[in-house]
């Protein structure tokens, strides 16, 4: 079997049994979320934990991977060294880097690793999610994913995990309590080379990339889309080169259709009334959620500036005229929908942005957050419109 080495990111310290920090405990709940964790997992037992996924079946699963990658025959033998870096610590995953070294070749991969009970009931559909999304669209900005599993330890506890693709030089991003002009900055979380600041152009660029990304993988017959998503929780990541915007989606932990009130029909007995009013709840939806964050990730939430809101409004007909012609539709799919806005007035989509909160379940933390500001992001929006 491979050697290994074992890290918390960003330190270029393996650990080992004999470090204090191997017996400590996994920070399992969300600091802000006021709740204590279900179980107790140490580091030790985490990295343990990674190994034994690794090693299943004799190598042979992980060595698969590998060989899938590099297309070629890869044996346990050939793989000189797996580092493991513990990356960070989300509500749902704990996920590792996982560094193989063989000759000639140094390959990164992400290992998803669901502790809390909310990442035990996402992962599993999270894993299929991504497959299927990565069949059915052209778009390339999720992460392959090749094999789940799970790992029990002596002590009973039950760790599941999911193998994809690791998206190299990317990083998280939020909304910094820093601000410029008296305007939110969005901090890049590069702790390696240094965290930095995006001018407000980038940011433009940044939001309207993410609205776009999130536009391509909504299915105009079917009403389906990604959700739940959020900035907080990092599903976004980002990866600027000589001031080229690069983002990723590296989460999926569901995608369903918009209106629960007509999953029966099939997508062919839907009319273009229905697609068009399925398309504004997307729309207004998203414009939404853009615009949510927490302050420097961990913090309070946060409402961002309103220079999102163009820049979401951009993203979104940038996706729209990506999409192939509905029969459905008597024109393009972004002319459509740009000419059914043109006909809802103002009341329209404050009632409807209204109804929209009542889909949200009450105690969502948001809620309050979204209540406060959404009349003038409704004048936003209307604004932004008419810019199109």
């Amino acid at each position: 079997m491979p050697r290994y080495a074992y890290y918390i990111s960003p330190w270029v310290t393996p650990l080992s049994p004999a470090n204090a920090v191997w017996q400590e405990s996994l920070p399992l709940a969300r600091p802000t979320s006021g709740k204590s964790a279900e179980i107790a997992v140490s580091h030790g037992e985490y990295f343990n934990a990674v190994r034994s996924f690794c090693e299943q079946d004799g190598c042979e699963m992980f060595c698969g991977v590998v060989a899938q990658r590099l297309q070629q025959t890869v044996s346990p033998g050939d793989i000189q060294e797996i580092r493991v870096h513990l990356e960070k610590h989300g509500e749902f995953y704990h996920p590792a880097r996982i560094v193989t070294d063989l000759p000639g070749y140094k390959i990164s991969f992400v290992l998803n690793v669901a502790l809390s009970e909310p990442g035990k009931k996402h992962i599993n559909g999270e894993f299929h999610h991504i497959k299927r999304l990565n069949t059915e669209f052209a778009e390339s900005f999720l992460p392959e994913v090749y094999c789940m599993g799970e790992v029990t330890t002596g002590g009973g506890i039950k760790f599941y995990m999911f193998l994809g693709e690791w998206f190299q030089d990317y990083h998280e991003f939020h909304i910094s309590r820093q601000t410029s002009g008296n305007q939110d900055q969005v901090c890049v979380w590069d702790d390696r080379k240094g965290r930095y600041y995006l001018s407000r152009e980038q940011q433009s660029r940044l939001y309207r990339q993410a609205a776009r990304i999130m536009t391509g993988y909504y299915n105009v017959t079917t009403f389906e889309h990604i959700s739940p998503w959020h900035h907080a929780a990092g599903d976004f990541i980002i990866r600027l080169n000589q001031n080229i915007i690069d983002l990723k989606l590296i989460t999926v932990r569901g995608y369903a259709p918009l209106l629960q009130d007509i999953d029966d029909q099939t997508p062919g007995a839907r009319n273009a009334e229905q697609i068009l009013q399925a398309l504004l709840i997307f729309f207004l939806k998203l414009s939404i959620w853009m615009r949510l964050d927490r302050v420097d990730g961990v913090g309070e939430l946060t409402w961002s500036d309103p220079g999102v809101v163009q820049s979401t409004v951009e993203g979104i007909f940038e996706g729209l005229a990506q999409k192939p012609a509905n029969p459905i539709l008597p024109d393009a799919v972004d002319r459509c929908f740009q000419y059914y806005l043109s006909i809802c007035t103002p009341g329209d989509l404050f009632d409807l942005s209204e109804s929209i909160l009542q889909t949200i379940h009450p105690a969502a933390p948001e809620i309050p957050l979204i209540k406060q500001n959404l009349a003038d992001h409704v004048l936003m929006l209307i604004q932004s419109i008419k810019k199109i």
